[in-house]
């Protein structure tokens, strides 16, 4: 049984572009941190003695959320922090004294940030924003169903009963991000990074009181540094694979850039700098590891693939559904859409499996000559998409609201 788990794991992780020719190595072990501060304090070989990121959860922000919630003091946080944007804005007034202080020490980039590598970055999302919306949405966006602890902790938390709402603030956390200035004083990647990992803190005080989430759950408290750079797997080094595996123009200072961004990201988060991943070698032979092995199926992950792939019927009818099916399989693999029961479409595979490679090497040939049509072309889809999981509220943002209670059973 082992080694079928095992062989199921490697078939699963080549088809994901995340296992390669390489031995693993033991779990968060690493030559160095993001920060360049010396050997990792993680449990694997080679790292110093402390705790592995799965014992680590936030000492900073866990505590405060826990006072804020029991205090009743959520709503009015909701309120005053609705119209704090910008990463230049000034701490919102109204806020108990102890979270508006730990607000103004959080939300700042780190010492070691390299401005110079964010702006690349930048300008890489600008250039290949179609492929990552696309591989970010239907792609990491569906893994994240078969991430059995991410699946289970966003089905029983209040985010959990509205998809549609849930998916509107995951999209805002890369929308921001993938913006041209997302670290700069006028962008809003900071402050949405803050808001997400206060967001995250309350959801650990908050999920452990539901009945329904202990009831499946594998660990006592959820979102622990470790589960974050799972995630970060999910997203960052599974699209680095992809944009290699379709092998679209990708020089190593863009690699370098695109990883500093989601290092910076990860930092925001809460994450201790000496976990993460020095470099994409450091991040592959860790996401063989700690990713790979674990995808597998849960009611919940089923539940939310199907609330989050039937979010189009409100506007195509379902006309659309059968493409989604099999662009999700396209990118994640047949036993993926297996797991989640996504119906076969053929017609729509032959299309996909065809249309999409033609599209890459069309796009590729026409960027030199026209790269600014094709981003106002990238910026238009995504003011759609956020307006419909904004229920036409908002083209741009949506607000990130602290949960005051759980998914009801």
């Amino acid at each position: 049984m082992e080694n079928l788990s095992r062989r199921r794991a490697l078939t699963l992780g080549v088809a994901l572009g995340l296992v390669g020719a390489a031995a693993p190595v033991p779990a968060w072990a690493s030559a160095g941190s993001a920060a360049g501060t010396g050997a990792l304090t993680g449990t694997g070989a080679g790292a110093a003695a402390g705790p592995g990121p799965e014992w680590i959860w936030d000492d900073a922000a866990d505590p405060l959320m826990a006072r804020m919630i029991d205090g009743g003091h959520v709503p009015a946080i909701n309120r005053a922090w609705e119209k704090w944007v910008n990463n230049n804005d000034p701490i919102p007034g109204g806020l108990p004294s102890d979270f508006a202080a730990y607000l103004a020490q959080a939300n700042r980039l780190p010492s070691w940030a390299d401005q110079a590598k964010l702006d690349r970055a930048a300008d890489f999302n600008r250039r290949r924003d179609t492929y990552l919306f696309m591989l970010y949405g239907l792609g990491s966006g569906i893994m994240s169903t078969v991430i059995p602890r991410e699946a289970k902790s966003v089905y029983w938390s209040a985010g959990g009963a509205d998809m549609q709402d849930r998916a509107a603030k995951t999209f805002t956390f890369g929308y921001d991000l993938s913006e041209l200035g997302a670290f700069k004083p006028t962008g809003q990647f900071v402050v949405t990074a803050n808001k997400t990992r206060v967001v995250h803190a309350a959801v650990r005080h908050l999920l452990p009181q539901s009945p329904h989430w202990k009831a499946v759950a594998d660990e006592s408290i959820p979102i622990s540094a470790a589960d974050i750079l799972v995630t970060f797997h999910s997203l960052g080094t599974y699209v680095h694979q992809k944009l290699i595996e379709w092998r679209i123009p990708y020089p190593a200072a863009d690699q370098e850039a695109f990883l500093h961004m989601w290092q910076v990201a990860i930092h925001l988060l809460g994450v201790p700098d000496e976990h993460i991943p020095k470099t994409w070698a450091e991040a592959l032979a860790q996401s063989r590891q700690v990713l790979t092995p674990i995808l597998s199926p849960s009611t919940e992950g089923v539940k939310l693939a199907e609330n989050l792939l039937g979010l189009t019927a409100q506007i195509d009818l379902g006309v659309t559904r059968g493409f989604l099916n099999e662009f999700v399989r396209y990118v994640l693999s047949d036993q993926v859409g297996d797991w989640l029961g996504l119906r076969r479409d053929y017609a729509a595979a032959a299309l996909v499996r065809t249309a999409w490679p033609t599209f890459i090497l069309f796009r590729e040939g026409l960027s030199p000559v026209m790269p600014r049509t094709f981003y106002m072309f990238d910026q238009f889809i995504r003011a759609l998409a956020m307006l419909f999981l904004n229920r036409g509220s908002s083209g741009t943002t949506t607000p990130i609201t602290i949960p005051t209670g759980n998914r009801p059973g």
